[in-house]
């Protein structure tokens, strides 16, 4: 796996955790906040962002997914701990994805041939989408998440590093 897209699976999970670790800080009424134009309740997108890598991951082992966010809300620790195993098998799935590996997959009523770096890219921009979601949500309530961005995972993973002092 070329250094690009492995840098772009460890900062989904550093980003996954970081957030969830905020939202573990919060009570039961913060986690039930929510804000017009975004997925819903901090804890329902939580809860749907990690079922949904959940389920990625086990189509690109090549397995039918059994993960649903029909099941109770875990709790954030919970969250946390499926998301990091999650995000660690992502992660290994996608440096074995070989050029034109295809899988076949059912979906609601069809039965679907796709590439599988389809899974691989869309975890990444549902795991985008819906953190972007939640610290909106968190932002229009005044709760603070801290940096997030690519620079901050840099910083945090010792990618960047000071030459001199301004």
């Amino acid at each position: 796996m070329d250094e690009l897209l492995e840098q772009a699976f460890r900062y989904h999970k550093w980003a996954n955790l970081h957030l969830l670790d905020v939202c573990e800080r919060l009570n039961e009424e913060q986690l039930e906040l929510t804000t017009p134009g975004t997925y819903g309740t901090i804890a329902a997108t939580l809860h749907h962002l990690v079922v949904a890598e959940q389920r990625y991951l086990t189509r690109l082992q090549g397995q039918e997914p059994r993960a649903s966010e029909r099941e109770p809300f875990p709790g954030i620790a919970e969250l946390r701990r499926r998301a990091e195993s999650t995000d660690d098998g992502l992660l290994a799935e996608a440096a074995r994805l070989g050029r034109g590996a295809a899988g076949d997959f059912q979906f609601r009523d069809e039965r679907l041939r796709l590439s599988l770096w389809v899974f691989a890219l869309q975890a990444l921009h549902h795991g985008q989408d819906h953190r972007t979601h939640i610290c909106s949500i968190l932002g229009a309530h005044d709760i603070d998440y801290g940096d997030m961005d690519i620079w901050a995972f840099a910083r945090a993973t010792g990618h960047e590093t000071a030459l001199t002092k301004a």
